[in-house]
């Protein structure tokens, strides 16, 4: 469009347009095409206006206009166009008027002599940003540093200083046209033209140089002082041009503002949008005077031109320099005007007007602006810069206007703008008629300062008296609808084409405000779900009628008939003005009206102003006049701290004086101060008695401070315990960690950390520092965690608590200094009361908030932190809403949530019930008359009454000079002016009541607390001097307390009621002071809780009050209104609670209702409840008070004429109720003695007091009735009074359409993501809510977790080691984090402890002394002198104390008692013990560290493919035929193998030679170990065990359970056993080992033969490993001493690697069988020196020689005692078998896996109940119809004669003399019989058997060398029993016949057995006979 003007087409686009549209419509069948003119002007990719096109004349800005209007009313200005468009619209900039191609550009040569190098400047001097970035460059002050691009040098950056004022702000505004620049590299300055610049420094360009196009980025300087490339600058959005009035500009990122994220995302492609300026110029541009009120929406479609103010420049930038126009631009832009807090445009220069009272913070600071008065420069905010002046009155600055932007197609088919609303706001001059000017004294004359709710289009601009108005940006975002993604709108019910016109959504906002009561303003959420609904009906309706959706269309004519019908039943509360030109008509008329009413005539609320324009289509905005919604309204734009801020202002400046002059006087008119004055003189010296009497009562100061209490009270005093719940939660945070552990992303191994070590960071808050202490005294834990000495603890605790104030960088550096200085510790910082302080460190350094800001950030989010992987952070919060945003860096999977009850027999466990907010909402709905949530009615009326009249003040500061006037007041009616009161609230006359008669009527002094609530500091103090002092003077002084509760200190006593305390306590220390509001505990008191939070302390159970009325409408966030009421929740006493239940004669509905109740807290709900009635309803009990004159309103009549308000009435019934329920929960249950206990109560009344002190007196908490002063002391609910913008917020019920507190803003710092989102219903749990919050919510710009934001969503990074534990207000978090610390530790010494079996050696007194032994400092076993020893044939392993004992000559000496006890089916749990696992132990998959984790690799990348699968086949004589296994080898371990050169082919494993040299960094023998069913807890990684040295380790795995190994232990190498094995036990896998080792070493053999090796020197052991061994130890004798009877020794850890190297070095190895060592047990050491070695069983753990013991195989049928089988075996062939005494091992008691029983079932299921089958049953006669089961023949076989001893050898039991006689086997055939083991072999050596009677005989699979003529040479006693087992039954037949056994047996038919089997599984049989 070049130079042209807007009107003209280009001829190509106009043809391209045309055809496109024909194309169209040619192929659309139903839709309309899209007008070709709206193609032609509202293209999103053309820029309508290029930035040098024109020149801001009037008239032809009122062409534009004219233009901008005319097409059929469709704009579009909404297109969301970003910086990463940039490059496709490059093209565009470079375009003349017509379509013609770009001309050349021909660049001037360079000067002669001159640098002409890319990179350099003309002179020669290096520009890139890479070789500057570390100098220092001065550049002007207003100049900036940016990067220019060079097309020859795309990868540098040119750096060049440029004036600020000509590059444009973050939304592409206001930049200056033309150029000023300087050179870095030569200095040259004073470059007019980019031109001359760009040849300057060489740009080289082909194109005319455009500073647009060429000057990219801002540089910054990193923390370091790097300079580097920042964002970039955002020119594309500069379409438009700026008026020079608007000419300020900043960098964008200069600095960085507490501001919020755009909603629907940034309007120029970085987040920028700062507010605060550390100039002393405050630019506009940086607080985005350009406020884009309406979210993304690409400026360069806004076509309106900026119009030139009547000003010079330089005026308007001085001008700005003081306007409070500190908005937070984005915000407002964006709408994030969430709950109205968001920063619109604070008004500009207003005039300083003597009483301007504004709420005027709201420029200020933060979130929000208010239309003001800029005050007094003192007053300064964080919007102003530090020096600026006041600005000159009655400038008129433009006030941002909102340009409405409408959808491309027209919409329900109506001709108007649509609601996409994405206007700029800005400050630009309007055509005439769109000002307003302010009327003079608008405030003063009308009383109102009316708030003006932006709507839909354009604001006019404000003249005049601006600080007299605010502009709130409430709504704009209802009627701003955001594009939702199409899933989100299925969510919603939602079509994308169902948006509402903008007529539809003025109607709708005329209907929200006329059903808005009088006392509630417009909430932004509650109008959001109405929209939404009226969306959702739209949408139904449209998909119901199928039709188009014309039939909800309004017509510009109708809107005004109709805005106007919809208001007229609204009683004149809502009006509606209608003009035709512009809405400043409107406004003009409405603020004009307004200046001219007289006081009497009536204002409407709500006045909607509609401009029906022609032109533009309909506009609107809201002005509100109601008294009480303009001053709510402003009053919730500011933030908490900023209206703090304004509360000390108008306290400082005196503003007050008014209203403290106004309460000089009583209600009555008489001068208060004078009044107290002539009571203290009536009073004299003395003062009404401190406790156990009444206050008419009088006595002296000296007696009064001399008064003791008589007894110890039965003070509840909280004694720390941890509870279920805390437990529970707790083990959740356990479990979380462990999570973490287990997530496999490295980020946290518990196994590397042997202790746990923690800080608490809480805020500043001084009572909130000692409570914490308290309770980590109280709960031992630093004691408990090994931190502390029992003696040093208490005072060391101090070191563990830090409050986030000014001294917490030093401390905490130094607690960083200790994470890193101990890797191995695990450390926990607690963060609690995480949601305080979320402002992030950069913004608040720069703003001049608070100095604490920002302090927390500092803390949890630093570098050092984030990197610690020891340090753990947990983040504790009962309001954690403002970390679940879409920002937060806490994965929504570490969130650990309270439990909630799910049913009540949960709850009915704990004997307190937790009573929270929950509960409170849903007491109101028990009908009880005096609930315990109210808002006091009379209260509120006085207010709005004196809100009326001090408009100017904040409602804050007169609700609290009220609040003073009527305690004071309420004190002096009880006490001396009766008259008085009338003129005390109901409510605050009998709190006070109950507060001064309690202690009166308690032989102690005990009392309730009332807390009163003033949140600023100022105020707080005000109202403890004002209440002390009219204490004192009604000699109230020694009655009870007043005290501050400030958290910036501590609390202060008075002496005489800290001597009380003390002596209730009993026994507290002299120097014992009160630090904690539990410490509190039954003093009589008040405490003014001040400070912004109310900061997590807790309160005494004698909390009876809370006073919340000062808590109103400036608290509409959750977290500020439920932190509030959080201080009243407790935990109440089931009894109190339950109490009333039986007595109440409840009707059935109540019944139903108690039992139908949906969560825990319901169990309250008839607990309180009461009949509605005011009559004896209460089984007449409440009648029996009554008659006793307690609590009617009849006993308010005899003490004084009757109150004249209503309410009064109903307080003294309500006291009926509450007399009632004290009575109730003394645990009184039956009606009779209720009765009587009433009258009790009664009689004891003195009725001189007015009904309320009575009542009150009957609403003691319980334990004080006189009949039962046993009765517990119930801990009751507190009652909460609220103001009434509080009470409706808390108690809406679920049908009304209230929003309740949930719905609201989560909290200030956040903000809606989008105004289209579901409802967030009340009774989603935490969990749902919190992913609620994480998908709507986004975080502000000053929030902490701002930052924590990628390109991407999916980029966002979660701190992996970070927690958020979260649960309702005093449930008890602290008790769980620290009962976690404990628990983590306990678990961590778990992980590094490990249970071993710790059992003596068994048969002991039966072993054989040997005479030969070697000296105990023999390191090896000296061959000759070994091989003299016996072998010792007893088992002493303790794990076989239940088998058969081997027959010895010394066992036959042994009488063996006949006692069963022995025959317990239940085998005996072994003995085991904790061990601490050293440096040193075998782990199984849960260990992970640095130094292992290659061999263990479990690193993803690796592919399990990188490990190869062999086959190795050899024949076995044994099996008989060729048996094939499976090497699995990974790749990193093939050097231990042999392939064959082609083909890859396993050849062999290789072998060390037996000569080679011990070489310390390996060990020679391959280890197998055997695993079956503990892939993950076998101790199947040796690294640490074998020290890291070379060794070769291979599991042993079933064929089955090969995948899951593989899967754990994908670097270790497998051997698969062969699938028939699969069901095979231990004796199987031990079987193959040795068959396939020496298989192996043959085939060495002949390999190195060929290598000239000799065969024998070939290593021929292996080591056969358990999967349980776990740690290795020596033991070293001591030589005896002659002190030390006690022999002895000592024994250290040693790794396996130098066990084996050890063993292997023994001389003459290759001579010995099989080494071992002994199995470890705690008496080891205490014993007697034992030899150095035996020659005995070994197992677990062995060297077994495969070469030597070729001839003797394990039974690979064997389940059980294969291992003494073989060892027998071995010995009876004459091998060696030598055990190293000095060394044992450990062995893991292991729960899973291992040898495990078969369960053993039958093989066809007849039924599923079966009882368990007997070991009796696994045998059964052939061919019979007995249950055949599912197992293997051999194990059916071991376990049937195990148990079956009785039957078989009947003679043998407990006979050791006459043992079984069992040839060539070891089987375990009962406790009771001894196996005389006798081998067939020649030449074997066997036990002396001479003189022996045998009393059976066990042959089982008997070979050849098994013969007749070998039976015939033992004996048998008569009737010894026989039993012949084999295969099958011929070999069975075959073996009776060949050993001629029926010579000396008889056998019977029936004596033929079978095991259980079916005939597939092939059963094994055995034949039974006698001797004869």
């Amino acid at each position: 469009m070049g130079n042209s003007y807007a009107g003209q087409l280009k001829s190509a686009r106009f043809e391209e347009a045309l055809h496109n549209s024909i194309e169209a419509s040619l192929r659309c069948s139903s839709v309309v095409p899209r007008p070709i003119f709206s193609q032609l002007y509202l293209d999103p990719d053309q820029p309508p206006f290029l930035p040098e096109d024109v020149k801001p004349k009037v008239e032809e800005l009122d062409k534009e206009l004219v233009h901008r209007y005319s097409q059929n009313g469709n704009l579009d200005f909404s297109t969301n166009q970003t910086v990463n468009e940039m490059e496709d619209e490059e093209e565009d900039e470079d375009m003349s008027d017509s379509s013609s191609p770009p001309i050349p550009y021909s660049q001037k040569p360079a000067p002669e002599g001159s640098c002409t190098t890319d990179g350099f400047c003309q002179a020669g001097k290096d520009l890139r940003l890479v070789s500057v970035c570390m100098e220092q460059i001065d550049i002007p002050a207003g100049f900036l540093l940016v990067g220019a691009k060079s097309p020859n040098l795309p990868e540098h950056i040119l750096v060049c200083a440029v004036d600020k004022r000509f590059l444009p702000d973050d939304h592409g505004k206001n930049a200056l046209l033309g150029f000023s620049g300087n050179c870095i590299g030569c200095g040259e300055r004073g470059f007019r033209y980019f031109t001359e610049f760009s040849n300057h420094i060489n740009l080289k360009l082909t194109t005319q140089p455009k500073k647009q196009k060429h000057l990219k980025y801002y540089l910054v300087r990193s923390s370091q002082g790097v300079l580097s490339k920042g964002p970039l600058i955002c020119w594309k959005e500069c379409r438009s041009r700026q008026s020079s009035a608007a000419s300020l500009s900043a960098k964008p990122n200069s600095s960085v503002s507490p501001s919020t994220t755009p909603e629907g995302g940034s309007a120029n492609g970085y987040k920028s949008g700062f507010t605060q300026t550390d100039s002393s110029v405050f630019s506009p541009a940086k607080a985005s005077s350009a406020v884009n009120l309406s979210g993304t929406q690409d400026p360069s479609r806004n076509k309106n031109i900026v119009k030139p103010l009547a000003l010079s420049v330089q005026l308007v930038g001085k001008a700005f320099a003081a306007a409070p126009l500190s908005l937070r631009a984005t915000d407002v832009a964006n709408g994030n005007a969430n709950g109205g807090r968001s920063n619109v445009l604070s008004s500009t220069v207003s005039r300083p007007m003597p009483h301007s009272t504004s709420p005027s913070p709201g420029c200020a600071a933060g979130d929000q602006a208010s239309m003001s008065s800029s005050g007094p420069p003192k007053k300064r905010h964080r919007g102003w810069s530090p020096g600026s002046p006041v600005p000159p009155p009655g400038l008129a600055v433009p006030v941002p206007t909102i340009r409405p932007s409408a959808r491309t197609e027209p919409l329900l088919s109506v001709p108007v703008p649509q609601s996409m609303l994405t206007g700029i706001l800005q400050p630009q001059p309007i055509p005439a008629g769109e000002t307003v000017i302010v009327p003079e004294n608008l405030l003063n004359n009308s009383g109102v300062r009316p708030v003006i709710l932006i709507g839909y289009g354009t604001l006019p601009y404000f003249y005049g008296n601006v600080g007299d108005i605010v502009v709130s940006p409430l709504l704009v975002n209802c009627y701003k609808i955001t594009q939702l993604e199409n899933k989100d709108l299925d969510l919603l019910g939602l079509t994308s084409s169902q948006l509402l016109s903008v007529e539809n959504m003025i109607l709708l906002t005329i209907q929200y405000l006329v059903q808005l009561g009088p006392d509630q303003i417009p909430l932004r959420e509650e109008f959001e779900q109405i929209m939404l609904k009226a969306m959702q009906e739209f949408t139904l309706r449209e998909r119901s009628l199928q039709m188009s959706a014309q039939c909800v269309s309004v017509s510009p004519g109708q809107l005004p008939w109709l805005a106007r019908l919809i208001a007229s039943v609204s009683r004149d509360l809502v009006h509606v003005v209608v003009t035709q030109n512009s809405l400043a008509e409107g406004i003009s008329e409405t603020l004009r009206s307004l200046n001219e009413m007289k006081h009497q005539q009536k204002l409407p609320d709500y006045v909607v102003a509609i401009c029906a324009s022609k032109i533009r289509g309909n506009e609107f905005c809201v002005v509100v006049l109601g008294q009480y919604q303009s001053r709510a309204l402003a009053e919730s734009m500011l933030t908490t701290s900023e209206f703090l801020k304004e509360i000390s202002y108008e306290l400082i400046t005196g503003k007050v004086s008014f209203l403290a002059s106004h309460f000089k006087n009583t209600s009555l008119g008489d001068d208060l101060d004078k009044l107290l004055e002539k009571m203290l003189q009536q009073r004299g010296e003395s003062v009404i008695i401190p406790f156990n009497g009444d206050v008419s009562e009088c006595v002296s100061s000296q007696e009064a401070i001399a008064m003791v209490s008589t007894q110890e009270p039965d003070l509840d005093v909280d004694t720390f315990q941890i509870y279920q719940p805390q437990l529970t939660v707790a083990r959740k945070l356990l479990s979380q960690v462990c999570a973490i552990a287990d997530s496999g992303n490295q980020s946290l191994d518990l196994g590397h950390f042997s202790k746990v070590d923690f800080i608490v960071i809480v805020p500043r808050s001084e009572v909130l520092v000692q409570q914490t202490l308290q309770r980590i005294r109280q709960s031992g834990v630093l004691v408990d965690l090994g931190l502390e000495d029992n003696g040093t603890a208490y005072q060391r605790a101090e070191k563990y608590v830090v409050r986030l104030d000014n001294e917490i960088q030093a401390k905490f550096e130094v607690f960083m200094r200790r994470v890193k200085q101990n890797p191995y510790t695990l450390f926990v910082l607690v963060h609690d009361n995480a949601h305080v302080d979320l402002t992030s460190a950069i913004s608040s350094s720069l703003s001049h908030g608070e100095p604490s800001h920002g302090l927390a950030d500092r803390v949890i989010n630093c570098r050092e932190v984030l990197e610690a992987f020891n340090l753990l952070v947990l983040q504790v919060s009962s309001f954690p809403y403002a970390l679940q945003t879409q920002q937060s860096r806490i994965s929504s999977s570490n969130e650990v949530h309270w439990i909630q009850f799910d049913n009540v027999d949960d709850a009915a466990s704990e004997d307190k019930l937790y009573f929270g907010l929950n509960e409170y909402s849903k007491s109101l709905q028990w009908g009880v008359t005096s609930p315990l949530l109210r808002w006091d009615e009379t209260f509120e009326k006085m207010v709005n009454t004196l809100l009326e009249r001090y408009p100017r003040l904040h409602s804050m500061v007169i609700r609290c000079y009220l609040l003073i006037q009527q305690y004071s007041q309420a004190l002096m009616a009880l006490t001396t002016m009766a008259s008085l009161r009338d003129h005390s609230t109901p409510e605050t006359l009998s709190i006070m009541d109950d507060l001064i008669t309690s202690p009166g009527k308690d032989k102690n002094g005990c009392g309730h607390m009332l807390v009163i609530r003033v949140p600023s500091v100022q105020l707080a103090m005000l109202a403890k001097e004002r209440l002390q002092e009219v204490r004192d003077k009604l000699g109230l002084q020694y009655r009870f307390e007043i005290l501050l509760g400030n958290p910036a200190s501590e609390l202060t006593v008075a002496k005489h009621f800290v001597t009380r305390l003390k002596a209730w306590r009993g026994n507290e220390q002299d120097d014992w002071i009160p630090r904690t509001y539990q410490d509190l505990e039954g003093l009589p008191c008040i405490v003014i809780l001040t400070g912004k939070d109310p900061l997590g302390e807790t309160f005494p159970r004698s909390l009876k009050y809370c006073d919340l009325r000062l808590i109103d409408s400036s608290y509409l966030t959750r977290t500020a209104l439920e932190q509030e009421v959080g201080l009243a929740c407790c935990y109440v006493s089931k009894e109190a609670i339950r109490g009333p239940i039986v007595a109440l004669d409840l009707s059935e509905k109540e019944h139903e209702k108690a039992n139908g109740s949906e969560n825990d807290s319901d169990e309250l709900l008839i607990d309180l409840d009461r009949p509605q009635s005011n009559s004896s309803a209460v089984t007449g009990t409440s009648g029996s008070l009554a008659d006793n004159g307690v609590s009617s309103s009849s006993a308010a009549d005899k003490s004084q004429k009757q109150a004249p308000s209503p309410n009064f009435q109903t307080v003294a019934h309500s006291s009926v109720d509450e007399g009632t329920y004290s009575g109730f929960t003394a645990g009184e249950t039956l009606k009779q003695e209720c009765d009587s206990l009433g009258n009790q109560m009664a009689s004891s009344t003195t009725s001189k007091l007015s009904s309320l002190s009575s009542v009150s007196q009957t609403f003691r908490w319980p334990a004080h009735s006189a009949k039962d002063s046993k009765a517990l002391r119930a801990a009751l609910p507190r009652i909460v009074i609220l103001s009434k913008a509080a009470y409706c917020l808390l108690s809406s019920q679920k049908s009304g359409n209230l929003p309740s507190s949930s719905s609201l803003l989560p909290h200030a710092d956040v903000s809606w993501l989008s105004s289209l989102r579901p409802l967030l219903h009340k009774d989603m749990n935490s969990e749902e809510q919190s992913l609620y919050y994480r998908q709507w919510t986004t975080a502000r710009q000053h929030h902490a977790d701002f930052s924590n934001q990628g390109e991407t969503s999916g980029s966002r990074s979660f701190h992996p080691r970070r927690l958020l534990l979260t649960g309702p207000p005093q449930v008890g978090k602290t008790g769980s984090y620290l009962q976690f610390l404990r628990i983590l530790f306990r678990m961590l010494i778990r992980l590094l402890e490990v249970d071993v079996y710790d059992e003596e050696e068994i048969n002991a007194s039966h072993t054989e002394t040997s005479e030969i032994t070697q000296s105990s400092n023999d390191h090896w076993p000296d061959i000759e002198l070994f091989s003299k020893m016996s072998f010792d044939l007893n088992v002493h392993d303790p794990k076989y104390r239940t088998i058969s004992p081997v027959y010895t000559e010394q066992l036959s000496r042994v009488k063996q008692e006949t006692s069963k006890e022995t025959k317990s089916e239940e085998p005996k749990k072994r003995e085991t013990v904790s061990m601490m696992l050293t440096k040193y132990a075998a782990y199984n998959t849960f260990h992970h560290c640095e130094q292992c984790h290659q061999y263990m690799d479990i690193n993803p990348a690796a592919q399990i493919s990188d490990s190869t699968l062999h086959a190795f086949t050899f024949s076995s004589s044994m099996l008989g035929e060729e048996v094939q296994l499976h090497f699995i080898i990974p790749k990193s371990k093939e050097n231990h193998f042999v392939f064959s050169k082609q083909g890859k082919h396993l050849e062999s494993m290789r072998l060390p030679l037996v000569s080679d040299k011990q070489n310390l960094n390996a060990v020679k023998s391959p280890i197998f170990t055997p695993s079956s069913g503990r892939h993950e807890h076998g101790l199947l990684n040796l690294y640490h065990a074998m020290e890291g040295v070379s060794h070769l380790h291979l599991l042993v795995v079933k064929e089955y359970e090969m995948p899951l190994y593989r899967k754990y232990w994908p670097n270790h190498i497998m051997l698969v056993l062969p699938g028939m094995f699969n069901n095979a036990g231990v004796g199987a896998a031990r079987f193959l080992i040795k068959e396939l080792s020496y298989h192996n070493l043959e085939l060495e053999r002949n390999r190195l033969e060929e290598l000239g090796v000799k065969r024998q020197c070939v290593w021929p052991f292996i080591v056969v490993m358990d999967d349980s061994c776990v740690l290795w130890n020596m033991h070293s004798v001591h030589e005896q001493s002659s002190q030390s009877l006690e022999p002895g020794g000592s024994s250290k850890n040693v790794s396996l690697k130098s066990v084996l190297q050890h063993i292997e070095a023994t001389p003459k190895i290759v001579h010995y069988a099989i080494l071992g060592v002994q199995k470890w047990n705690s008496k080891l050491n205490a014993r007697k020196a034992k030899a150095p070695f035996s020659r005995c069983h070994v197992r677990d753990f062995i060297l077994l020689n495969i070469d030597l013991t070729q001839n003797v195989q394990y039974d690979l049928n064997r389940y059980f005692c294969e291992d003494v089988d073989f060892n027998l075996r071995t010995n009876s062939s004459g091998l060696l078998i030598c055990r190293f005494n000095n060394f044992s091992v450990m062995k893991k008691h292991i729960q899973v896996g291992g040898q495990k029983d078969f369960v053993v079932k039958p093989k066809i299921m007849v039924s599923d109940s079966l009882a368990p089958i007997m070991p009796l049953q696994y045998v059964c006669a052939p061919d019979s119809e007995h249950t055949l089961l599912a197992a293997p023949s051999q194990f059916l076989l071991e376990k049937f004669l195990q148990h079956a001893t009785y039957k078989l050898f009947p003679k043998a039991i407990h006979n050791f003399k006459n043992p079984v006689l069992a040839i060539d086997c070891y089987l375990n055939i009962g406790l009771e019989v001894a196996i005389c083991y006798v081998s067939s072999r020649p030449h074997s050596v066997n036990v002396n058997c001479e003189g022996v009677f045998f009393s059976g005989l066990l042959l089982y699979l008997c070979d050849s060398f098994v013969g007749a003529d070998l039976l015939k040479r033992f004996r048998f006693l008569k009737g010894a029993t026989l039993c012949v087992i084999c295969q099958d039954r011929s070999s069975l037949r075959q073996t009776i016949v060949r050993l001629e056994l029926e010579d000396e047996w008889q056998f019977r038919l029936r004596d033929e057995f079978q095991t259980a089997n079916s005939s597939d599984d092939k059963p094994l049989y055995f034949l039974t006979g006698r001797h004869i």
